[in-house]
């Protein structure tokens, strides 16, 4: 009995590890990206609650801007100064709210991040505004899975085939392996990390075809 729950627990463990991830994007053909000299990530929105959330999340963009060769403005900065000019998200995408945006602080475009789907799968877009006339310069979208729903069933057989070993009669062993199922289910829900190495796969699938101001 324990060969077998230990063969099954591999088996999930190694569909977790290999948890799926895709991207794509779109540039508008028509605009030179080396004009582009410096962004800022200044919304993260959707299913994110979190500031904790929302700043690694917009820290992953940032360093995928980094590696194609912009410069890119602190996220504490960011939102230091657009709270003093009491933004709000929906401004962002208005010509006048672009602009504004980037002569606060000092950009050429910024980019505006949306998660519409945040637990055992990760969905999010993402788009580079130019802060002249808001229009885009470059969107892409992207998913995968964390492996959350296949933990914790591992979890939960882990729990159970516990249980069952540690019972001494027939009852005890159901009692003892349902007992185990909750408690190694509950115990396998914690992904936190799981979903920070997802997103930030997705996030480099996303800005894969992002044009570099090389």
């Amino acid at each position: 009995m324990i060969a077998r729950v230990n063969a099954l627990l591999l088996t999930v463990a190694v569909l977790c590890m290999y948890g799926c991830a895709s991207g794509e994007s779109y540039t508008r053909p028509d605009f030179h990206f080396g004009s582009v000299e410096s962004v800022a990530v200044v919304s993260v929105e959707g299913q994110v609650r979190g500031e904790a959330g929302k700043n690694q999340i917009a820290d992953f963009f940032a360093m995928e801007l980094l590696k194609k060769g912009y410069r890119v403005v602190e996220r504490t900065q960011v939102k230091a100064l657009l709270a003093e000019q009491e933004f709000q998200a929906s401004e962002f995408t208005r010509p006048e709210g672009a602009a504004q945006v980037g002569r606060i602080l000092n950009v050429s475009a910024i980019v505006l991040v949306n998660v519409p789907r945040l637990n055992e799968r990760i969905e999010m877009t993402a788009k580079m505004l130019d802060v002249e006339d808001a229009s885009i310069l470059w969107m892409g979208s992207g998913s995968g899975t964390t492996g959350r729903t296949m933990a914790t069933v591992g979890g939960a057989v882990l729990g159970a085939g516990a249980g069952v070993a540690a019972g001494s009669n027939r009852s005890g062993k159901v009692a003892a392996g349902a007992a185990g199922a909750l408690v190694g289910g509950l115990a396998g829900y914690a992904l936190s990390p799981e979903q920070a190495t997802q997103a930030r796969k997705i996030i480099t699938k996303m800005c894969e075809s992002l044009p570099g101001r090389y």
